[in-house]
This record gives C-alpha cells, sequence and structure tokens, in this order.
C-alpha cells in the first residue's frame, strides 16, 4: 500500500465518495474501470506527484468505499460525470485533466466532452471514444444460443452477482490474467459467457501469477469486493441502453479538448465488434486528438505492469499533452534535459494495474 497517499470522504453529487490523492500542483483525475478500485492507480498516483502534479484517484460509484445506491437508474454515465464534476467542486479545485481506464475511459470521454471547461484535457486508455449509434446497444451486442455477449449476461439483477460474489478470488486471479497479455494458452475468449453455465471455470487450475500481479494486490481487491459485492460496477452495465436514451441530444458532438488514445495490442477490448472503427474514426469526433498509441506486448490489465510500459505511457501522454493550455493553464512540463519527470519516479515493485 502506497503510503503517501491521503484518503478523504467528499460529499459530491447527493453521494459521499472515497478518493485518493496525492502531490500538488495541477489536477490529474484518474477514472477507474469494471472491477477496480482506486487502487488500480496506485503507482500512478506516485508518479505523476513526483512529476509535479495533484493525482485523484476516486472509488467511482459503486465501488470500495463510495456509496453504492441500490437504484439502478442512479448508475448513469451522466451520475457519473456529475460525480467528478462534483468531486472537483468539494475540493474547490476549477480544472482537472482526467484519465480514465475501461468504464472510466467512457467516463472520461463524456466528461470532456460536455464540459471542457471543467476537463481541459483528456487521456482514455483501453476505451477509444464511440460515437452514439443508430440503436439501442442491447439490440446489438452478440449472442448465439449458446452464448451471449458479456454486457447482456450482466443485464438481469441478481444474475451476475450469484457468480461473481461467490468467486471473487478468481475474479482477481484467473480473470485478471486472462485479459492480459500473459494469458495462458487455451484461455476461452473473452466477450462470450455461456448461458447455461457458470462463467467461470471450475475444471482449470489457476495460472502462476506473473510478476506484475502479487497475491497482496489480489487480496487487496478480494478483501473490498468481498465486502461490497460487484452490483455496483454491473448496474453501470444495466444503464447502457438508458445512456443511449439520455445521450441523444449530445448525438453529433464532438471532443473539443486535446485528447491522447492509449491501448494495448493484446487488450481483448480493441477486438471488440466495431472497435477497429471506432479507432480508426476517432480523430473525425475528437479534432484535438494527439496521438493514438498501441503498446506492445500487453493486455488490458498489463498495460502498465512493468516500469518500461509506465515509463511509456507517461512519456506518451506527457508528449502529447505538452504545451496545451490545460489544468490552469498549466500543461504537462519537460525537464530541462527533455527526459520526462516522471520516468524518473522511483518504482518499488511492479504495479498490477
Amino acid at each position: 500500500m502506497p503510503t503517501d497517499v491521503t484518503h478523504h470522504m467528499v460529499e459530491a453529487n447527493g453521494i459521499r465518495m472515497h478518493i485518493a490523492e496525492q502531490g500538488t500542483g495541477p489536477t490529474v483525475l484518474l477514472c477507474h474501470g469494471f472491477p477496480e478500485l482506486w487502487y488500480s492507480w496506485r503507482h500512478q498516483l506516485s508518479a505523476l506527484a513526483a512529476a509535479g502534479f495533484h493525482a485523484i484517484a476516486p472509488d467511482m460509484r459503486g465501488y470500495g468505499q463510495t456509496d453504492a445506491p441500490r437504484e439502478i437508474d442512479r448508475y448513469t454515465l451522466l451520475h457519473a460525470v456529475g460525480d467528478m464534476v462534483g468531486l472537483l467542486d468539494a475540493l474547490g479545485i476549477a480544472r482537472a485533466v482526467i484519465a480514465g481506464h475501461d468504464w472510466g475511459a467512457t467516463v472520461a470521454w463524456l466528461a470532456a466532452q460536455l464540459r471542457p471547461d471543467r476537463f481541459p484535457a483528456v487521456v482514455a486508455l483501453s476505451v477509444p471514444y464511440r460515437t452514439r449509434g443508430a440503436v439501442r446497444p442491447t439490440s446489438v451486442m452478440p449472442q448465439t444460443d449458446e452464448a451471449i455477449w458479456y454486457q447482456l449476461y450482466f443485464q438481469e439483477p441478481g444474475v451476475a452477482e450469484a457468480e461473481y460474489d461467490r468467486n471473487v478470488r478468481a475474479v482477481f486471479h484467473a480473470g485478471r490474467i486472462g485479459i492480459s497479455g500473459d494469458a495462458p494458452p487455451g484461455t476461452r475468449p473473452f466477450g462470450m459467457v455461456p448461458r447455461r453455465a457458470s462463467p467461470f471455470r471450475w475444471d482449470v487450475e489457476p495460472p502462476p501469477l506473473p510478476a506484475w500481479l502479487s497475491e497482496a494486490d489480489i487480496d487487496f481487491y478480494v478483501a473490498e469486493f468481498t465486502r461490497t459485492g460487484f452490483r455496483g460496477g454491473f448496474n453501470s452495465y444495466r444503464n447502457i441502453d438508458r445512456n443511449w436514451e439520455l445521450l441523444a441530444p449530445f448525438d453529433g458532438m464532438s471532443v473539443t479538448v486535446p485528447a491522447l488514445y492509449i491501448a494495448s495490442e493484446r487488450d481483448p477490448v480493441i477486438k471488440f465488434p466495431g472497435m477497429d472503427r471506432h479507432i480508426a474514426d476517432m480523430a473525425k469526433f475528437v479534432p484535438q486528438l494527439r496521438r493514438s498509441t498501441m503498446l506492445p506486448g500487453c493486455g488490458c490489465r498489463r498495460r502498465l505492469a512493468f516500469a518500461a510500459d509506465r515509463r511509456e505511457f507517461q512519456k506518451q501522454a506527457q508528449d502529447s499533452l505538452v504545451d496545451t493550455d490545460m489544468a490552469g493553464g498549466c500543461s504537462f512540463p519537460r525537464d530541462r534535459d527533455d527526459d520526462y519527470a516522471v520516468i524518473r519516479a522511483p518504482v518499488k515493485n511492479p504495479p498490477g494495474l
């Protein structure tokens, strides 16, 4: 556990939110995805703080120590963006660069699109900017007689919870490795869930832990999700069609702020149906997209696993947004020798993002 990180509870958008923060300077707000926590950004908190930034990583709505409302319709993307605005308001912060991974990337894109006055730059990991489709998203998700797309599997309240809540360690051990760049041969393709069987395989021994994932990391996630369950995360997916309805007035709007997109060549997300088109078309709808980068040899969770991967991420982020007016008029600064201060932040253990 990072020792220089401070933890607080703040009132934001009608809920109590837990935040972890470190450093002083221009603010960078870090939004995690599913199923994650503030802890997924722990190494980036220290790296950004060492580079002269105020880094904030909340437990998103429904996760960890942040409130998890019972009502499913309180987990829309507009609620999530409102939470991020409310968090800045609670801390007295006018503007912040917003970064997100997985579902958090979707929140970050929308926040930058709807509130460029508060979020003057955006960094998205894994999930590209996607335009609103012509039909309800769930109506075109893949399904066969034998299996359905995992986001459809998440729709019925209680169904996914019954499996995930009793298999927490499997989610964060075999599950996390299975969508990484270190997935062992024979790993079931990600995305489709059998209709008449558990999504978890009982006949397979958990793979050995790679260098980027420790028992301590798994223990942290297991403790939190054993306490809270996965309901809050699933409820965000249960609003996919509702989000499509609510965002209709903003259809066609561009993301006008400077942006960076970073993905990994072994990330299953970039293999999702239609994702290649979204990545190719991003610059049409994000006119200030400074760079779209594909990191080699990484998967969804190993993206920033080793020091070299994290250095490349930090370098790409700073290089793409340097000289840009953001975060109170401050840009990501270069050091005098044209190296990146964030790169030189000490790394005691490989991160397990």
